[in-house]
């Protein structure tokens, strides 16, 4: 059996061919495929925020074709209904009940527009976000393995939206922005996009080695002083907690201890997937914004000096 050492070198090799895969057809957004790919090699959810048209739908489908995985897409609106998320038992043609499964059964599961349906539906996701599973009429029924759920949200429009809490939010373990693409970006994808000409993906890994690497992720080594930089960082943003005149001055609540977690799980994986066998404090950095900008909460004065939530990480990691 090959060792770690030999694995993650493995896995960095592997990724890199992935990245050649995606950019088959997604043209820019290195840094969002990064994160993506992070945050599903560390069994984690994503909610991605970006106006419409930035490919977060083509995004997700080349991710789930070149991972081998099975692609679902459920479009949310305010008539949605859980269990046209989860499924639900039918009379079948022998008169007996049967279990009809609904989209969330698939290895990744784009949730779109999550804000547009009531909070009853959006908690039958979350539900199945955190346990794997669905039940319907007493019976549990196990979600695929690996399960990842990719939810998106338009940061325009919010009349007629139901904004995820901070409680929900705290399910997912990145919060990524999706931009506009730059001037060379947009050139490069309409000449892409307006051929009759269309690239293939390759697989490059499968379900099973998905698994394999999660359970490699887990068990790369981590030094103290690295497990006590993220608990510090994490601390800088509560109020009763911290001295950090930054988090008084701008927050009204800071992240919890999953976000410690994340911190940790996700400097992992970009250790191991930039080809080093071990984070160090600038991988838990690499991973901060992502994990912090939607668990904490900035107040009044923040928003009247027009700070971000991405502003005020990078200011408490400076400190």
């Amino acid at each position: 059996m090959a060792s770690q050492v030999e694995q993650l070198d493995t896995l960095a090799s592997k990724c890199r061919d992935l990245k050649s895969e995606i950019a088959k057809i997604i043209v820019g957004q290195e840094e969002v495929v990064n994160q993506l790919l992070i945050s599903i090699f560390s069994g984690g959810h994503c909610l991605l925020v970006g106006v419409p048209g930035l490919a977060k739908t083509l995004l997700v489908n080349t991710i789930a074709q070149s991972l081998g995985l099975s692609f679902n897409r459920i479009q949310f609106t305010p008539d949605l209904m859980p269990s046209d998320i989860t499924g639900s038992e039918i009379l079948n043609k022998d008169r007996a009940f049967e279990f009809v499964e609904g989209p969330v059964f698939a290895n990744i599961v784009l949730a779109d527009e999550i804000n547009r349906t009531p909070p009853k539906t959006q908690a039958a996701l979350l539900e199945a976000m955190q346990e794997h599973n669905v039940t319907a009429a007493g019976r549990v029924h196990a979600l695929p393995n690996p399960f990842f759920v990719l939810a998106t949200q338009n940061p325009i429009e919010q009349e007629g939206t139901y904004p995820l809490p901070e409680a929900q939010l705290d399910r997912f373990m990145f919060m990524l922005w999706l931009d506009y693409p730059s001037f060379a970006e947009e050139v490069e994808i309409l000449k892409r996009t307006t051929t009759a000409k269309q690239e293939q993906v390759r697989q490059i890994l499968t379900a099973e080695d998905i698994l394999a690497i999660q359970s490699l992720i887990k068990d790369i080594p981590v030094s103290d002083n690295v497990y006590k930089y993220a608990v510090r960082l994490v601390s800088k943003t509560r109020l009763n907690k911290s001295d950090n005149t930054t988090a008084k001055q701008y927050l009204s609540w800071g992240a919890g201890p999953r976000a410690s977690q994340y911190l940790i799980i996700g400097a992992k994986c970009h250790a191991a997937l930039n080809g080093k066998y071990s984070p160090d404090i600038e991988d838990v950095n690499a991973v901060a914004v992502s994990v912090l900008r939607h668990r904490i909460v900035l107040n009044y004065a923040a928003q009247a000096e027009e700070l971000t939530s991405e502003a005020i990480i990078n200011k408490l990691i400076n400190e």
